[in-house]
C-alpha cells in the first residue's frame, strides 16, 4: 500500500513540478526561517506547523524536492494511520481495503504531491478520534493523556481542524452520552490544563499580533471565501461522490451513512424500550464516528468555502463504516466480493493518477508556465519587491519580497534603496490595476517597461520597474 502510494506520489511530481500559490505561502515562510529572506504572501492566520516541517526539509536540501517530500511523509502518515485504526474498529483485511479506497479517491490524490498541510492533519484528527473512542469506551485507558497532544500537534498543524474538533465533541456527546465524559471524572481536567499550556504560546502571540488571544482564529475565519452561509454544504452535497472520492469510494460512503442511520435507529430503539438500557457498544461507536463524517461537513459547509481536501476526515471515516457495513452485509462465505473491491480500487488509483496528471493538474501547470519564468528573470543578488497578483510563488521563485497591489497601497512608506521595485502585470491576470491606477501608483517616478511573452495561460507579462531617484543612485567618486 505505501509502495503504491509511494510510485503514485512520484509519477504526479512530473505533472506539476512547480509548486502553487498555497504551496509557495508555506515554502516562503520556511525559506524566510532559515536565511532571513522575505515570507512573501504569509498572514497572521497561517498556522506555524507546516512551514516549521518545511524548515526542516530546506536545511537538509533547499528546493522544491525537499518540500515535496515532507508531503510525501505525510501522506504515508495519514495511510498508516488510517490502516492502524480501521483495523482497531473492524478488521485488518477490511482495514487495508478502507486505505486502498481513500487512496484511490480523486479528491485525496489530486492533493498527494502538494506541500500542503490538509492530509497531514487528517492523520492527526484520526488520531484523536481514536484516543477518544478509547477513552469514552474504557474510562481508566491511559490514552487520554495522549488526547491533548494530538489535539495540538493537529491544531498548529492545520488552525481549521478546529471545525472537526467541535463535529467530534458534539458527535461524541450524542453517541456515548454525558455519563460516558463523567466516567472519566477528574482526569479531564488534566487534559484542559495540558490543553492550555499548549495553547498558551498561541495565545500569547495572536495577543500581540491581534490585540487579542483569539484573535488569529476569529481573523481566520474571516478568511473563508464563501459567499453565503452555508455554500461549502450544497458544494459538498453537489459534488458528492465523484469530487470527494471517486464513483467506488462514493458507493462505499454511501454505504456508511446507510450503517450510520441503521445504527443510530437502534440506538434509539433500544433507549426507548429501557431508559437504563444503553446500545450496544458497536452501535454507539458507528453513531459516533458516522455522527462525526457528517456533522463535519456540516461544520466546514457552513463556515468555510467548499473543497474536497477539507473534510478528508468524512471520507475516511465513512469510507471505514461502509467498508465494514459491505462486508457484513456480504458474509464470511463471499471473500470473492472484498477481492472484487480490492482490484477495483487498485485499478481507481492507477486511473485516478492518469485523470489528476492529464486533466486536473493541467490549470496550476498553465498558470505556473507564467508566473515561474518571470520571477526567475526577476530573480539575482539585488534587494528587490514584486508587486503582483501573484505573490507567493512569485516570491518564491525570484527570491523577492513580493506583495498584493492593495498591500502595496496601504504601504506607508518604500522599502529602503537599493530595493528594486516592480509592477508585473499579465494579459489576463488576477486582482491587478488599469491603466490609469498604475500611472497613479508609479506616481512621478520614472519608469522601464518590459513586456515578457509567456507561454502559460496568463498571457503576456508587462513588467513595470521604477527608475530610483537621483538620491538613491550611487555616488561615483570624483577623480
Amino acid at each position: 500500500m505505501l509502495l503504491l502510494a509511494t510510485a503514485v506520489w512520484a509519477a504526479l511530481q512530473g505533472g506539476e513540478p512547480h509548486i502553487g500559490h498555497e504551496e509557495a505561502v508555506y515554502a516562503n515562510k520556511a525559506r524566510s526561517w532559515l536565511n532571513g529572506t522575505a515570507d512573501a504572501g504569509w498572514g497572521v492566520y497561517r498556522p506555524p506547523g507546516l512551514a516549521f516541517l518545511g524548515y526542516l526539509a530546506l536545511a537538509v536540501h533547499d528546493d522544491v524536492g525537499a518540500l515535496r517530500a515532507v508531503a510525501l511523509l505525510l501522506l504515508l502518515f495519514t495511510l498508516t494511520t488510517t490502516y492502524a485504526v480501521a483495523a482497531r474498529w473492524t478488521t485488518p483485511a477490511r482495514a487495508a481495503v478502507s486505505t486502498l479506497l481513500v487512496l484511490s479517491g480523486l479528491g485525496f490524490l489530486r492533493r498527494a504531491p502538494e506541500f500542503l498541510n490538509d492530509i497531514g492533519s487528517t492523520g492527526l484528527l484520526l488520531v484523536v478520534v481514536h484516543l477518544l473512542v478509547r477513552v469514552l469506551e474504557q474510562p481508566r485507558s491511559r490514552a487520554m493523556w495522549a488526547l491533548p497532544v494530538a489535539v495540538l500537534a493537529a491544531f498548529y498543524l492545520r488552525y481549521g481542524v478546529l471545525g472537526s474538533l467541535l463535529a467530534v465533541v458534539v458527535a461524541a456527546l450524542l453517541a456515548y452520552g454525558p455519563g460516558a465524559w463523567r466516567a472519566a471524572g477528574r482526569r479531564w481536567a488534566g487534559v484542559a490544563v495540558v490543553l492550555l499550556a499548549g495553547l498558551l504560546p498561541h495565545f500569547l502571540h495572536a495577543a500581540r499580533a491581534t490585540g487579542s488571544p483569539l484573535g488569529i482564529v476569529t481573523f481566520a475565519t474571516s478568511q473563508s471565501n464563501r459567499e453565503f452561509l452555508g455554500e461549502g454544504v450544497l458544494y459538498y452535497a453537489a459534488t458528492f461522490p465523484y469530487r470527494l472520492a471517486g464513483d467506488l469510494g462514493g458507493v462505499v460512503m454511501a454505504a456508511g451513512i446507510w450503517a450510520t442511520v441503521a445504527a443510530g435507529r437502534r440506538a434509539w430503539a433500544d433507549r426507548r424500550a429501557d431508559g437504563r438500557r444503553t446500545p450496544a457498544g458497536e452501535d454507539r461507536r458507528t453513531v459516533f464516528l458516522g455522527g462525526t463524517a457528517l456533522l463535519n461537513f456540516v461544520v466546514l459547509g457552513t463556515t468555510t468555502h467548499g473543497e474536497p481536501r477539507f473534510v478528508y476526515l468524512s471520507v475516511v471515516l465513512l469510507t471505514v463504516l461502509g467498508v465494514q457495513r459491505l462486508a457484513t452485509l456480504a458474509g464470511p462465505g463471499r471473500a470473492w466480493l472484498s477481492a472484487a473491491v480490492v482490484l477495483l480500487a487498485l485499478l481507481t488509483v492507477l486511473g485516478t493518477a492518469q485523470v489528476i496528471a492529464r486533466g486536473a493538474m493541467r490549470g496550476p501547470d498553465r498558470l505556473s508556465d507564467s508566473t515561474v519564468p518571470v520571477a526567475r528573470l526577476l530573480s539575482g543578488t539585488r534587494p528587490c519587491l514584486l508587486v503582483t497578483g501573484y505573490e507567493p510563488e512569485m516570491g518564491w521563485y525570484s527570491g523577492c519580497d513580493a506583495v498584493t497591489f492593495a498591500q502595496y497601497r496601504r504601504r506607508k512608506r518604500e522599502p529602503p534603496p537599493p530595493t528594486e521595485i516592480t509592477f508585473v502585470l499579465f494579459e489576463h491576470g488576477r486582482l491587478q490595476p488599469g491603466a490609469d491606477a498604475l500611472r497613479t501608483e508609479t506616481g512621478r517616478r520614472g519608469t522601464v517597461v518590459r513586456t515578457l511573452p509567456t507561454s502559460g495561460s496568463l498571457g503576456t507579462a508587462t513588467l513595470v520597474t521604477l527608475r530610483r531617484s537621483r538620491a538613491d543612485q550611487p555616488r561615483v567618486p570624483h577623480r
